[in-house]
């Protein structure tokens, strides 16, 4: 994006009614060769930290969002926990020196706070994060993909009867190791996963597979599925238990959400008392279906005081966050 473009996409952001702001997200897939390093020596975190300021007040945004995919072993944990001590001290002062709104700091996690499947067992510094974050981005998808291709998997399933790798398992693992329910959002896919199933007679989830279907490593949008769906005549099955769609044809078998299975989850995670969701990617969307369903299903609520709209919609880094009035 240019330089110009983000000052209009900022400007046009801060008009909207309801106020809206915009934050910049650093990182993604494949960032840890940068931040490894630089989270590891003092000198290098503050010169980062106070380019983003300056970054974010040149162009007019109101904060960030560390996407750091992902610290491998705890000592990069703790470096984590640095940076965001740093950079949260580095906001306030900015802010008490120029009389400024606080620049907002999230960041995009693990679904859960532990990473328990790989041999590099470690987990997320939460007491730094809780006091330094302003919310995290719990990022509940690709809990299954072409990694395994033995058998088909929901990989953003609300729910698992069968094992720990589910929405509700992570997002209720951060409130328990003490990340404030506040300041989670639970992150939700615009996209799908795909196999190629061994039988087509055995189409449900785990039924075996020979390896990925359509899309680049089995990826496939929304929109995309969507269009499969309509073109091959697909079967479209809403699974209860885990709260998850798939739909199959012929031996391609596509695992994902849809208005369906987003609107029990936007429902769960405001019992659960979460501070908002988020969905990636927006541009996945299918004349924008299934943001809206997430959308439709909160944006009237009971309060104690009668009801009442969502407050905020964050876009960042083709993302959506909503958090809802309180």
């Amino acid at each position: 994006m240019k330089s110009l473009d983000l000052r209009n996409f900022a400007a046009a952001i801060h008009v909207h009614d309801p106020p809206v702001k915009a934050l910049i997200s650093i990182g993604g897939g494949g960032s840890h060769s940068a931040f490894a390093p630089l989270a590891a020596d003092p000198a290098a975190r503050s010169a980062f930290i106070h380019s983003t300021v300056a970054f974010a007040r040149e162009y007019g945004l109101d904060g960030f969002d560390l996407d750091w995919e992902f610290p491998k072993h705890d000592k990069e944990m703790a470096d984590v926990g640095e940076l965001l001590f740093e950079w949260r001290a580095a906001v306030e002062s900015e802010a008490a020196a120029t009389g400024r709104p606080r620049l907002l700091l999230t960041s995009a996690v693990y679904f859960a706070p532990r990473f328990f499947l790989s041999s590099g067992r470690r987990s997320y510094p939460i007491d730094r994060m809780a006091a330094g974050l302003d919310w995290i981005n719990a990022m509940c998808y690709d809990l299954h993909g072409s990694w395994d291709t033995s058998a088909t998997g929901e990989h953003a399933a609300l729910y698992d009867p069968s094992s720990n790798m589910s929405t509700s398992y992570g997002l209720e693992s951060w409130v328990a190791a003490g990340m404030p329910r506040e300041k989670v959002a639970m992150g939700m896919p615009l996209y799908g996963k795909t196999w190629l199933l061994k039988d087509p007679e055995q189409h449900g989830v785990g039924a075996p597979t020979v390896g990925v279907g359509p899309g680049k490593d089995g990826v496939l949008v929304y929109a995309k599925v969507e269009e499969f769906n309509r073109e091959k005549g697909a079967t479209v099955v809403h699974d209860e238990a885990m709260v998850a769609a798939y739909s199959y044809a012929g031996r391609t078998w596509i695992g994902y959400d849809d208005p369906w299975s987003v609107t029990r989850k936007v429902e769960y995670a405001r019992r659960l008392g979460l501070g908002g969701y988020f969905f990636w990617a927006i541009g996945y969307d299918d004349e924008w279906r299934v943001s809206r369903a997430g959308n439709g299903s909160i944006i009237m609520h009971r309060n104690g005081k009668g009801r009442r709209k969502l407050t905020e919609l964050t876009l960042f880094d083709l993302a959506a966050w909503s958090a809802w009035g309180r």
